[in-house]
């Protein structure tokens, strides 16, 4: 007599962290990100920025336009992973070289020149402690802070394992913001 097939156990030689990544690559919705083990975005949670938080970030884009271009650069809020951690983030704004996005799913904090993040009520908290602290981490040498319900910028580099060694700001809005080479350029934060 035949028996039942026992239930097989699916954990076996799956890598979680693999496994949550490639779904929300696959959800609904153009901003799912991961942070800390949370999704956010995707059909069960709206992330579309407002147009003023994409008028933030489209400022910043504007000044930095012409300097990304020499740079062999492109700007754009494409995928990047945080390998061996729960998160996948989707930034505001990144400066990546045009080599390494021709192709790419995804790449990894590291191989930016600068992520900007704009905050908005529903995740200034994060953009402020836990993003900046995670793109240390993982080595993007700039961050750049849009702090619209403080009214600040700061721009932190230096990465480290602990964190930023270098803090300029907050600066509030109207008050130009150097952003160090290779950008070599002041920025306009009046309007943000």
């Amino acid at each position: 007599m035949a028996t039942a097939a026992e239930p097989g156990d699916y954990t076996q030689g799956v890598d979680p962290e693999l496994a949550l990544k490639y779904a929300i690559q696959h959800m609904q919705g153009d901003r799912v990100e991961i942070v800390e083990g949370v999704i956010q975005g995707g059909s069960g949670e709206v992330m579309t920025p407002t147009w003023d938080h994409e008028r933030a970030a489209d400022r910043i884009r504007y000044q930095i336009l012409s300097r990304v271009r020499e740079l062999g650069c492109i700007t754009g809020s494409g995928n990047l992973d945080l390998p061996r951690s729960p998160n996948w983030y989707v930034p505001d704004l990144a400066v990546v070289p045009e080599e390494l996005a021709d192709g790419a799913a995804a790449l990894v904090p590291d191989q930016t020149l600068l992520i900007v993040e704009v905050t908005s009520e529903s995740n200034a908290e994060t953009d402020r402690v836990v993003k900046r602290k995670r793109y240390a981490e993982y080595g993007a040498p700039l961050y750049l802070l849009v702090d619209r319900l403080d009214k600040t910028v700061t721009l932190f580099s230096g990465p480290g394992r602990l964190g930023y060694t270098g803090v300029d700001g907050p600066h509030p809005f109207g008050m130009p913001v150097r952003l160090p080479e290779p950008f070599g350029l002041d920025l306009d934060t009046s309007g943000l």
